[in-house]
């Protein structure tokens, strides 16, 4: 439905819009819950992990076994047999921290664990489950998983210490079935002089389904598009192509964008810049660049059009799970760098809502969007690889 929405209200606007069909993988939720049997009664909140597995229709009822590591797991694989392993492991920071979402059923299913709950990829909690892509290691036998808050793993730990038993009875509905079909979107000014040359903008319009994704990326998607709308309310007219592409399954590793780029890498050498915004859109305080040193010298002129808005600062490693194939393959890339402090506060979760949205901010972030875009776009020559 959000691609048919975008797809006419993109159109309506007067943009050149296309779709291109992609197979996606297809995981639903289904009914779900947990809660403590002992040493006390309580429920805990859950949110399954995507590609999880579910349990049997009666759950799975077992003891705990708290670790804080995958090394306090190895440590104590004996005791792992069986069990419902919960990892409490601290927050670091999410790039590091998100290995124990990802990895952990595959760890505590090799040393004999039933299935994993695993404490929330976030810094900051009011009981709120964050849920997020797990990856099975092929060879290893697959059990739920599912996160759970931050309080709760840290309860359970506190429980541990003591030496007290704990018994959860975990019930997950979750399956997977067949792959999906599923499109990108895309929204085009074509360039006058060099239509085939692209300066490509992004985010991806799926999200988890939990909070309606208007953070996660919603925003990303947004900005991409008001960055074109704007251009083309100026009546703009860049030499080359200014291409906006909404993915779909970023959320399960960059699936669309992976289809995407395998069908269109022919073409590397016409992609002039790949953009992609999925950090947030909170106040922008940066443009971050990947590229040759010359291509930075151009980038940080391009970036000096934006001292009305007070960032013009230019920084290292753009980023993002949809463009990394082009910036792999030697494409100029650039992401936005906001201030993001709150992001994984929502991320994932049913907090990532209209509320965490501020249309001041938005407005800043399209306005950097669409300037270093339309500027690279227009530019005598592309940016040197």
């Amino acid at each position: 439905m959000a691609i048919k929405y975008m797809y006419n209200a993109m159109t309506q606007d007067g943009l050149d819009v296309h779709l291109e069909p992609v197979k996606i993988p297809h995981w639903v939720r289904g009914k779900e819950s947990a809660e403590m049997i002992a040493p006390r009664a309580k429920s805990l909140a859950i949110l399954g992990l995507g590609s999880s597995v579910g349990t049997p229709p009666e759950g799975i009822k077992a003891e705990v076994l708290v670790v804080q590591s995958f090394d306090e797991l190895k440590q104590r694989a004996s005791e792992a047999i069986g069990r419902i392993v919960v990892f409490n492991q601290p927050f670091v920071s999410y790039g590091e921290t998100v290995a124990y979402r990802a990895y952990g059923a595959s760890e505590a299913a090799k040393v004999g664990a039933v299935a994993t709950l695993i404490r929330s990829i976030t810094p900051f909690s009011i009981n709120s489950p964050h849920t997020g892509l797990q990856d099975y290691q092929d060879g290893v036998k697959r059990i739920p998983s599912a996160c759970i808050t931050v309080e709760d793993a840290e309860l359970m730990w506190r429980m541990a210490q003591r030496g007290q038993r704990i018994v959860v009875r975990l019930t997950m509905g979750a399956k997977t079935l067949p792959d999906a079909d599923s499109f990108n979107t895309v929204a085009e000014i074509p360039g006058w002089e060099h239509p085939e040359q692209v300066v490509l903008l992004s985010g991806h319009l799926d999200s988890w389904d939990v909070g309606q994704g208007a953070m996660d990326d919603g925003g990303g998607a947004m900005i991409s598009w008001e960055a074109l709308s704007l251009i083309k309310e100026l009546g703009l007219h860049p030499r080359r192509t200014l291409r906006a592409v909404l993915w779909t399954a970023e959320e399960q590793g960059g699936v669309g964008a992976q289809q995407y780029f395998d069908l269109h890498k022919v073409n590397m050498s016409n992609f002039d810049l790949v953009m992609e915004s999925d950090l947030g859109t909170f106040t922008p305080e940066a443009l971050q660049f990947t590229g040759s040193d010359a291509a930075r010298k151009v980038m940080a002129e391009v970036v000096k059009l934006l001292a009305p808005i007070n960032t013009t600062k230019l920084e290292a490693h753009g980023e993002g799970t949809d463009i990394s194939p082009w910036l792999k393959a030697g494409v100029p890339g650039a992401s936005l760098h906001v201030a993001d402090s709150r992001y994984f506060w929502f991320h994932h979760s049913e907090g990532d809502t209209m509320s965490v949205q501020d249309p001041q901010e938005m407005n800043l972030c399209s306005a950097l969007w669409a300037v270093v875009a339309y500027v690279v776009a227009d530019l005598q020559d592309m940016l040197p690889r």
